[in-house]
């Protein structure tokens, strides 16, 4: 094969990992009538608007029942006397979150304090899926797919983070935006929604003029109602999918050096690489630092070893990825930490509108 047409087939395989790994595991009709899985990105797109992403519901739904649990379980075995770490961690969650609906919500509500709190921690648990190392459960899927079903592990496809998922964070804007019109109209009603709609930004005293900006003003509005899930939906699912994206990125770049090194070896040992040449190699690690921590082996000569042994491992390339991964893990928490304190404070912002006389 020449040097283009390796390049290639290199370039193809990175692009089929990179898709696979952002393709939702899609459950709906084919073409041809029958209902099943999809079997690649273009039999999902097929399916059409019904279709429904099978991973993204269970890890939504798994996340959100573990949150009603460790929270339930923290109410029943409160203890004001002694309470436990745990019990102080969910208490400050509680008392961030009650303080944040305080400080941006003027009305008396019974409902928002808690959506406000059940948006933060469920958004942060589906965010936090985002730490997962990208092959395992993925790779986990594909295994039980083929050996349990006989399923091609090509054709199995399964995404942890739900918010990577522009049909979930959609879904949670657009139920926050059916509360802002259901708040809108219950507060002001509907004659004074639609004022709320047609007086502003431009108002004037003449009757005329009035009735000229009514258009003017109801398209302004209108836009700007409709911004709110947009601006809440895709905020979060471009946030954490570009996250996700770089973790793929990551783990791209560690398997091609890990990959090449294979190859080598392969064409050593005759096209399969012996069980005992990872023993072997591990044992002298272990044994070169055994021996400088005894005082045989000087600092400078157990560096210079270890990178060799390593080397041959090929777990220069396994580290270099672990440091990639661990710092942009780092990063990272900040960023599904931040856009789940964002989604939560935008709902309350946009409520406490809605609650509001302008």
């Amino acid at each position: 094969m020449s040097e283009k047409a390796h390049a290639v087939e290199q370039a193809t395989t990175s692009g089929d990992y990179i898709k696979h790994h952002l393709q939702n595991m899609t459950y709906g009709k084919h073409p041809d009538g029958t209902w099943g899985l999809a079997h690649s990105p273009q039999e999902a797109a097929d399916m059409g608007f019904w279709a429904i992403n099978l991973d993204t519901m269970f890890w939504s739904f798994l996340l959100g029942f573990v949150f009603i649990a460790l929270f339930r379980n923290v109410a029943k075995k409160a203890n004001s006397d002694v309470p436990s770490r745990f019990q102080n961690i969910i208490e400050m969650i509680v008392e961030f979150v009650d303080n944040s609906v305080k400080e941006s919500f003027n009305a008396k509500s019974k409902v928002i304090a808690p959506l406000a709190l059940t948006l933060f921690v469920w958004i942060f648990f589906m965010n936090l899926m985002d730490l997962v190392p990208v092959d395992w459960i993925p790779g986990a899927t594909a295994w039980i797919g083929e050996h349990a079903f006989g399923a091609d592990p090509h054709h199995v496809y399964q995404k942890v983070v739900p918010t990577t998922d522009v049909n979930a964070t959609m879904g949670m804007a657009l139920a926050v935006f059916v509360l802002i019109i259901f708040y809108s109209i219950k507060i002001k009603g509907v004659g004074g929604f639609l004022h709320e709609l047609t007086s502003q930004p431009f108002n004037a005293p003449n009757p005329i003029a009035k009735i000229i900006f009514i258009p003017i003003n109801l398209a302004l509005e209108l836009v700007a109602l409709f911004a709110k899930p947009v601006s809440l939906g895709l905020r979060l699912f471009g946030n954490l999918y570009a996250g996700e994206l770089i973790f793929i990125l990551i783990a791209l770049i560690f398997s091609a050096g890990s990959g090449l090194l294979g190859s080598g070896l392969q064409s050593l040992f005759g096209g399969h690489v012996p069980p005992v040449y990872w023993v072997v190699a591990a044992g002298a690690v272990v044994l070169t630092l055994w021996l400088n921590v005894k005082g045989n082996l000087s600092d400078k000569r157990a560096i210079w070893l270890v990178l060799a042994e390593v080397l041959l491992m090929g777990g220069l390339a396994y580290a270099g990825g672990l440091m990639l991964h661990f710092g942009w893990a780092v990063f990272h928490i900040l960023v599904i930490t931040l856009q789940a304190f964002i989604f939560m404070m935008l709902t309350i912002v946009y409520l406490a509108m809605a609650h509001e006389h302008h």
